[in-house]
């Protein structure tokens, strides 16, 4: 089996002569990741997600999936991938319970896996509401547990935080990583959020206009700004600036307990941190004040 879970190769897309969606995206998504498809809204994301999962036809036969070409494999391909693309599919006068006795029915996969898919996705205590009385995450959460009832290998989610609050985004991003983590699921997810695939992915695709500008570990993302302009909250911050200047000529005396300095990486910061409390200092907080954002929007805004 290839090392590799989905790869498209040269993959195009036009949905006329005049508008070209897709342009050579080459995906190569490693079995065992969490893939982080990243890019603004109209950059191509939910394109390539239709194309993966078969709505939309594929133009060129450029998509293989499990190794082997994604066209001779539908649709029992679908027994091995739970996919969550658009706004989920609820019925909203049913329980969450009932919810997926229907999804069960349809799709002739055992009831027995119900009580499991909606423990894992931390629903067994409203198993019972009605599905029109969650909140959007939980519909969210439940909308997984869907695409989990055939035990798949792979999850194909297109913007699964997209309108969630900060608690809804933190209960869909631990359940990815639980997901991954303890079952091995790949999981190929598309966001336009920057800090939601840093926090979960272990791997990145970067996608604007159609192309794609980059593609690799969340490692070599981190290592793209180049130099890192970082903010630290610490105590007694005017008697600290002179030690820290010897070795960071950058430094300067922001407020009463704040310095501003520059680290050639955001690699550089855990050994900076530790170097600073292992001189005594008493740090309250580090924060990232340029970087991979700045780098970001200039690669997604280029033609």
């Amino acid at each position: 089996m290839s090392e590799y879970i989905i790869q498209t190769h040269g993959l195009n897309f036009n949905y006329s002569k005049q508008r070209k969606v897709l342009d050579d995206v080459s995906l190569n998504i490693p079995k065992g990741s969490i893939y982080g498809f990243l890019g603004p809204n109209g950059a191509g994301k939910s394109t390539t997600m239709r194309l993966l999962t078969g709505i939309l036809p594929e133009q060129e036969n450029s998509i293989q999936i499990f190794g082997k070409p994604l066209a001779g494999q539908l649709p029992q391909v679908f027994d091995n991938i739970g996919s969550l693309v658009e706004s989920p599919a609820l019925y909203l006068h049913l329980s969450g319970t009932d919810n997926l006795k229907y999804i069960a029915k349809l799709r002739n996969l055992p009831e027995t896996k119900i009580a499991e898919v909606l423990s894992l996705v931390g629903l067994t205590r409203d198993a019972k509401r009605k599905a029109r009385q969650y909140s959007l995450g939980m519909k969210q959460r439940l909308a997984i547990a869907m695409a989990l009832l055939s035990e798949p290998q792979l999850l194909l989610l297109d913007e699964p935080v997209n309108g969630l609050d900060p608690n809804g985004m933190r209960d869909i991003r631990q359940l990815l990583v639980k997901l991954n983590k303890e079952k091995g699921i790949t999981i190929f997810v598309s966001s336009h959020l920057l800090a939601e695939i840093e926090r979960m992915c272990t791997h990145v695709g970067i996608i604007s206009n159609g192309k794609l500008r980059f593609e690799g570990t969340i490692e070599e993302l981190g290592q793209q700004s180049g130099t890192c302009k970082i903010m630290v909250s610490l105590k007694d911050a005017e008697a600290w600036l002179p030690k820290l200047a010897i070795d960071h000529p950058t430094a300067i005396q922001e407020s009463q307990s704040q310095l501003v300095l520059e680290l050639p990486g955001r690699e550089a910061i855990p050994a900076f941190a530790k170097a600073l409390v292992n001189s005594g200092a008493e740090v309250y907080e580090i924060k990232i004040l340029n970087g991979l954002e700045e780098w970001f929007m200039a690669l997604v805004n280029q033609q």
